[in-house]
């Protein structure tokens, strides 16, 4: 088999890194984000359906092999390039050179995926990352099976997989669906989940669905869903634990579980005050916050860049 879409995609930007989110793998840097088309899942609600669903023909048009890329980050003071838009590991093999290259060159990789990947094709692929972002759509067979055309257990595994058997930086984020997936029976489960089988530290968001794709006969995620969700959350023990694609300083900030105080405020996806030292330590406490962090916080802020690679 060749991977027809190696060197092609369907553009490049540099973004936040919380964008994708990552908010605790080196805080307020810039990344540079790329994707190609398709996807491995057939998620009924795919907020990225224009890419993950098209042709290779009608979103291909930007091309650039895996040293170009990771020149161009250089050349962009981006920290970072991640594998977005859709799922990479359908690209896997362009994923992979491209995160070679970028090492190379100091570079880190992250990739944004639904962790839908057989055991044997794992290590090869999460073995070239340095951070990742997996999907768990919601915590039901019949969800999976229904409306993303797939299987919760593998998913599973591969969550368990990564944070036990890699060095990658793991956060985990959960879409609500109103009626589909944000019942508190449903989200206690995901929430024992992550504490027994991830650890307290990996950080959790929890995101706002709005209607699109073949799910536009259901209502935006209110808010206070994702408040009541977080606050299950924070109540079995994890740390750190996030809303998204929602106006929430309070869910979007990271704090300190030795002392309680707000070690990076967050508005969107720009930086307020933010007390940690350049190894991630609390500056009030000490205390170690779990992630990857490189230096004082970038100043990227909320800007989107488009590049042309050529």
């Amino acid at each position: 088999m060749a991977l027809s879409s190696y060197g092609r995609a369907s553009g490049f930007c540099v973004d936040p890194i919380e964008k994708k989110p990552l908010y605790h793998f080196m805080p307020g840097s810039s990344v540079l984000s790329f994707g190609t088309a398709g996807c491995n899942l057939g998620c009924r609600f795919c907020q990225n359906w224009d890419i993950s669903k098209a042709r290779e023909a009608n979103r291909l048009t930007d091309r650039a092999l895996p040293e170009r890329i990771a020149d161009a980050a250089v050349g962009a003071d981006a920290r970072s390039v991640a594998f977005t838009y859709n799922d990479p590991v359908i690209f896997a093999e362009y994923a992979i050179d491209t995160a070679v290259a970028c090492r190379a060159r100091g570079i880190k990789t992250v990739a944004v995926t639904a962790g839908y990947i057989g055991e044997t094709a794992r290590a090869e692929f999460f073995g070239s990352l340095d951070g990742v972002n997996i999907d768990l759509k919601a915590f039901t067979e019949r969800f999976y099976r229904k409306l993303c055309f797939a299987h919760l257990e593998p998913v599973l595994d591969t969550l368990r997989w990564v944070r036990h058997n890699t060095e990658v930086w793991l956060e985990v984020t959960t879409l609500i669906i109103p009626g589909q997936n944000d019942s508190p029976e449903e989200i206690d489960r995901l929430c024992d989940f992550m504490v027994e089988q991830l650890g307290p530290e990996v950080p959790l968001h929890f995101s706002a669905f709005h209607p699109d794709f073949k799910m536009r006969d259901l209502p935006r995620t209110p808010p206070e869903t994702l408040q009541r969700a977080r606050e299950q959350a924070l109540s079995h023990g994890l740390h750190h634990v996030y809303t998204g694609n929602v106006y929430d300083q309070t869910g979007q900030s990271t704090y300190c579980p030795g002392c309680g105080t707000t070690v990076i405020e967050r508005e969107w996806f720009s930086l307020g005050e933010y007390l940690l030292d350049d190894r991630g330590r609390c500056t009030g406490c000490g205390h170690q916050i779990p992630g990857v962090f490189d230096g004082p916080a970038g100043q990227w802020g909320r800007q989107r860049l488009r590049l042309q690679i050529e």
